[in-house]
């Protein structure tokens, strides 16, 4: 039995690695955005569902697990990855029936309910009120029965091990590891704002409005949900409950040794392209030696619109105008531009394509 025990914490500590956990967070949203329809029924998400809750009780029996688990600033986040497994099978549920009627000739579920006009007055400030009331009595007994972590004031002189940002920058602060501080905190979060503000002019499709449905909206849901389960809750959990102190990875199971020190050799595009192939020292001109890194940013920027016009997006170029395509495109190459960083670094610990100190350009 303890055998047993030691390979199921082994196969959860190897799972938990970013370097598998978000590949795996991905496969599984691609399966289940494909056979939603399957997936989505109770009698198949329920077990899932049950399953996972099993997990979580049982490796509670851990202690290094429970101590994790059970901090008064992560319990919210456990709360949050229920509500988004609740929520997202939800809507797809409610898209999967939508699309069954609409292919047998039927309405969809939100027009078949006889829609009332009510006042603003008292109906629906009578209501906001009650939940009002309802959410300030829960905080209330949340406050008593979990307090909150507060320590004594900051200090320069004594840091917390690790020191990590509010729950919702922990996926910025996890996007540290893969890029400077310019990029992950100051262009993604950027692009990913300008991005839902586009959404509105980007997807002009009528179809879906005011019902839920996944055929009609199958490309904009799609990578909706893998930004935000995937590079934004995923690295949120990672940041929450697997980094440690000096922000090394920890399994569930492991104790957060603030002492455990991780060999890693970091190593650039340049490094690699004159160190490792060519087998000669690293020029000293900045422009020469970074050459590698700004040819494949180059074309990464300038042969991927083509190829997705030709390939995965050749639909959607007939469908948009130019303008529309090529800011679609845009927005998807920055996003593209986190998993290709973070492969690099799993596979090669790569740190820099392109590396110029002499004027703080690092991507």
């Amino acid at each position: 039995m303890d055998n047993v025990l030691a390979f199921l914490r082994w196969i959860v500590t190897e799972a938990a690695a970013p370097k598998l956990l978000v590949p795996l967070v991905f496969v599984a949203l691609i399966l289940t955005l494909k056979y939603y329809r399957v997936v989505t029924k109770p009698r198949v998400a329920g077990p899932i569902g049950l399953l996972i809750v099993v997990f979580l009780v049982g490796s509670c029996f851990d202690a290094n697990f429970r101590k994790i688990i059970t901090k008064a600033d992560n319990i919210p986040i456990i709360l949050l990855l229920f509500s988004v497994f609740f929520l997202v099978w939800l809507s797809l549920r409610r898209a999967a029936l939508n699309d069954e009627a609409a292919e047998k000739g039927e309405p969809p579920l939100e027009a078949r309910f006889k829609r009332e006009t009510v006042l603003v007055w008292p109906d629906l400030v009578m209501i906001e009120l009650i939940v009002i009331v309802g959410l300030t009595a829960l905080l209330a007994f949340w406050a008593v029965g979990l307090p909150a972590p507060l320590e004594e004031p900051a200090s320069a002189a004594l840091t917390p091990n690790p020191s990590k940002a509010p729950w919702y920058f922990l996926g910025l602060q996890e996007m540290l590891v893969y890029y400077d501080p310019w990029y992950a905190g100051v262009v993604l979060p950027t692009m990913i704002v300008v991005g839902l503000m586009a959404i509105p002019y980007i997807d002009t499709n009528p179809k879906g409005n005011g019902y839920y449905t996944l055929v009609e909206r199958k490309f904009a849901i799609s990578v909706f949900l893998i930004g935000f389960i995937v590079f934004w809750i995923a690295l949120i959990t990672i940041g929450t409950f697997l980094r440690g102190p000096n922000w090394n990875f920890f399994g569930p199971y492991d104790y957060w040794d603030v002492h455990m020190s991780v060999p890693l050799k970091n190593i650039n595009i340049s490094e690699i392209f004159w160190v490792k192939m060519l087998k000669q020292g690293m020029p000293e001109a900045w422009y020469v030696r970074e050459l590698p890194g700004i040819v494949m940013v180059i074309a990464f920027v300038m042969i991927g619109p083509l190829l997705l016009a030709k390939t995965v997006l050749k639909k959607l170029f007939k469908q948009l105008d130019i303008v529309r395509f090529s800011v679609v495109v845009t927005l998807l190459l920055f996003m593209i531009s986190l998993p290709a960083k973070m492969l690099g670094r799993w596979l090669f610990n790569l740190k820099y394509v392109v590396y110029i100190p002499e004027y703080f350009i690092n991507l």
